[in-house]
């Protein structure tokens, strides 16, 4: 029976402007397909990502002091966002959270598109809300 890998608790950096919060995260050795990005009614921001099968051909492994994924991280954001207009963005193993701060919380769940296999990114109106047309 194989047993399936621990999730790996997430470190933060989170900061904001007057106009928008931002969370970092590392998340190495993902593609961005695997990542997943989701703000609840209730101000909580989950991150997960689903780890790859790597170093399957490897007969005895040595030392095993990192491993990649499964990520999981939930957190009460300080302020409400709106979470339909967020950025995100996945690159050199770095995850990248992009909120609009608004007065009150807009939910969404929030994929990456694929740029490269190591790069991906969700555009929601660079953390703006839309313009509007003439």
């Amino acid at each position: 029976m194989h047993e399936q890998p621990k999730q790996q608790h997430i470190p933060v950096k989170v900061y904001r402007t007057n106009e928008r919060l931002m969370v970092a995260a590392p998340m190495a050795g993902l593609e961005p397909e695997n990542i997943t990005v989701e703000v609840s009614s209730d101000s909580r921001l989950i991150l997960h990502g689903d780890g790859r099968g790597q170093l399957k051909e490897i007969k005895e492994l040595l030392i095993d002091e990192w491993s990649v994924g499964p990520y999981h991280r939930e957190l009460v954001l300080p302020v409400a966002v709106n979470a339909e207009h967020a950025n995100v963005s996945y690159g050199n193993g770095v995850l990248l959270v992009t909120l609009p701060i608004s007065a009150h919380t807009v939910p969404a769940q929030l994929t990456l598109e694929r740029i490269t296999p190591t790069h991906g990114e969700h555009k929601g109106n660079a953390g703006h809300p839309p313009a509007s047309g003439y």
